[in-house]
């Protein structure tokens, strides 16, 4: 089974809460915020992608206030491929095309059913190769 790894700033941290209860059962690594105060999230999302860069069969969910801020500071690392999900099709579609390794979420954006449905696209999906590799090769071939 895929380990996961989590983590939340303050505008995330009760949706991950609500995440963590429906993917009981599948081994999460909680890498917090911890409470509902003020964090900033950049430190959250390089927390995860260092777990990530060594668990190389690992996923990740981070989750902010929208889930913008969260999948750009975590995109900053070459080994994320991180998809912000507003829908269980955005979820399926950027694991089997684009290989997405991190589903990045937005706490104050969506309800807890949505978000329960679009997790459960993300790790039900798998990358489906072919001409997609091309593609997702492309990600680290040009990077600056």
């Amino acid at each position: 089974m895929t380990k996961i790894y989590i983590a939340a700033d303050h505008g995330g941290y009760v949706l991950k809460a609500v995440l963590i209860a429906h993917l009981k059962g599948r081994e999460i690594i909680d890498l917090g915020t911890e409470s509902p105060e003020s964090v900033d999230y950049p430190l959250y999302a390089d927390k995860l992608a260092d777990h990530l860069k060594t668990d190389l069969t690992a996923l990740g969910i981070l989750i902010c206030g929208t889930g913008l801020g969260m999948s750009m500071a975590a995109n900053r690392h070459p080994h994320i491929r991180a998809a912000r999900c507003s829908t269980g099709l955005d979820a399926d579609l950027a694991r089997r095309h684009n290989n997405a390794n991190v589903l990045c979420l937005g706490g104050r954006t969506l309800g807890d059913d949505l978000a329960k449905h679009i997790v459960d696209h993300f790790f039900q999906a798998s990358f489906e190769g072919g001409r997609h590799q091309r593609r997702v090769n492309q990600f680290s071939d040009f990077a600056c």
